[in-house]
């Protein structure tokens, strides 16, 4: 589907600038994957979910490490051990670990949300700092996704992160 657009795109693209007669056509293009990858705001937003899901990611990593400690505290006292202590620590650990797997689905499922929240916001900064670049420079289109091949003189993208830099 989005070959098909891009061919479209570049169709149209020629049928308007056959119509445009003598008029000079100015066209841009951005890398939106370099751009996701070196953005300053994508580093900070990484940091903000990592310093926003410590605590969960720690409060799992103490129940993980307890049901290392009651499973070998089990084996090492297992000979030792009444029957119905032994079922008690199983069922504990059992109940632990019940506990862990649904802690850390919760918190995966948060932190997936919470990314694509903050992509959301990324690309909404991404999109207004294009636009700005675009009409700061006469652009008469600029192409920011999936192309095939474009000139690097046609290539905005570091015009694109200064701007995003500036904010």
């Amino acid at each position: 589907m989005s070959n098909l657009l891009s061919r479209l795109l570049v169709v149209s693209l020629f049928s308007f600038a056959v119509n445009v007669n003598s008029a000079e056509l100015k066209i841009g293009y951005v890398q939106v994957d370099k751009i996701l990858q070196e953005a300053p705001q994508t580093a900070e937003s990484g940091k903000k979910l990592e310093k926003e899901f410590a605590p969960r990611s720690q409060e799992l990593e103490r129940m993980q490490k307890q049901i290392k400690d009651i499973e070998t505290s089990i084996d090492k006292d297992a000979l030792t051990m009444s029957e119905a202590d032994r079922k008690n620590k199983e069922r504990d650990a059992s109940n632990l670990k019940i506990d862990f797997q649904r802690k850390q689905r919760e918190l995966r499922e948060d932190v997936n949300l919470r990314k694509n929240e903050e992509l959301g916001a990324l690309q909404d900064r991404i999109n207004k700092a294009v636009t700005a670049v675009s009409e700061a420079e006469a652009y008469d289109l600029v192409v920011y996704g999936g192309v095939a091949y474009a000139n690097k003189k046609i290539d905005i993208t570091d015009k694109v992160l200064k701007s995003l830099g500036k904010k």
